[in-house]
């Protein structure tokens, strides 16, 4: 399979490196890929039309990973490629990463794929345009919608080690998350089933407080866990304070039935313990 990746960032990676071997992956880049991409992977520039038609004809699937341009709000990868998706040439299968976010606050309560879209946030809304320009092609889609990822290099564990975490008090919120090679997992699972299209919740199965994390990734490390902060909304950051103004429970049980995925952490818990045991 040769698979063009647009936007080849950190769950763009994971997958690469799940799939080395079965896959040939070109990524579209702007600055040159660090070792050991440089040699796993083909690139092609991302500002490049001409090269981007001529990969995406020769491509079996398209994955977009890219978010949607902070200035103009518009899908990058589909204003770059949709005027090349000719009829009868390029991917039969296009992936799209999107978020939880698009369904809004739900005060706890659970979310399906089927559940009614609310989103609360300029992103989120952004991420909806960009699911439906994706629809508007008509080609087989599977969309993504992901809660927070973590992993090596970008956890609990890390934020704990820096001195920037922090446990906030912030009763009956509770958040989705997944751990990237569980991500890379379900991406692989999807696929190996381009017939398996629509949209797909690809996250863990405990639903928990961040505060919970936190202590977990304290504990594991052998430190003492920081204070708990009340949650003050207002001396937030806007990417925070939208953050913490959501609280849901994210179904995944679509994408086991129709993938037959299954998340090797299901919780924070064996997610953590596995980076550690890593290294990292």
């Amino acid at each position: 399979m040769r698979l063009l990746v647009f936007g080849f960032g950190y769950s763009a990676r994971a997958l690469a490196a799940r799939t080395a071997g079965d896959v040939h992956v070109t990524a579209t880049v702007r600055t040159p890929l660090p070792a050991p991409w440089r040699d796993a992977v083909e690139t092609v520039p991302a500002g490049d039309g001409d090269a981007l038609a001529t990969v995406l004809r020769r491509s079996d699937a398209l994955l977009v990973t890219a978010a949607p341009d902070p200035e103009t709000g518009l899908c990058p990868g589909f204003e770059a490629l949709a005027p090349h998706l000719a009829p009868g040439s390029g991917p039969g299968w296009i992936g799209y990463l999107s978020t939880t976010g698009v369904y809004g606050d739900r005060g706890g309560g659970w979310v399906r794929e089927a559940s009614e879209l609310r989103p609360a946030s300029e992103t989120a809304r952004r991420r909806v345009a960009a699911e439906a320009a994706w629809a508007s092609t008509g080609r087989p889609l599977a969309i993504f919608r992901l809660p927070g990822i973590y992993g090596p290099g970008r956890s609990a564990l890390d934020r704990v080690r820096d001195g920037t975490a922090r446990r906030m008090a912030a009763p009956g919120q509770v958040f989705s998350r997944i751990h990237v090679e569980d991500l890379a997992d379900g991406l692989a699972a999807a696929l190996a089933r381009p017939d398996r299209t629509g949209i797909f919740n690809l996250c863990d199965d405990e639903p928990a407080p961040a505060a919970d994390v936190t202590l977990e990734a304290c504990r594991l490390l052998g430190v003492e866990a920081p204070p708990e902060t009340p949650l003050d909304l207002d001396a937030l950051t806007p990417a925070a304070r939208r953050f913490w103004a959501e609280s849901k429970r994210v179904s995944n049980a679509r994408a086991k039935a129709a993938l037959s995925w299954r998340p090797a952490h299901p919780t924070y818990r064996e997610g953590l313990a596995a980076i550690l045991a890593a290294g990292g």
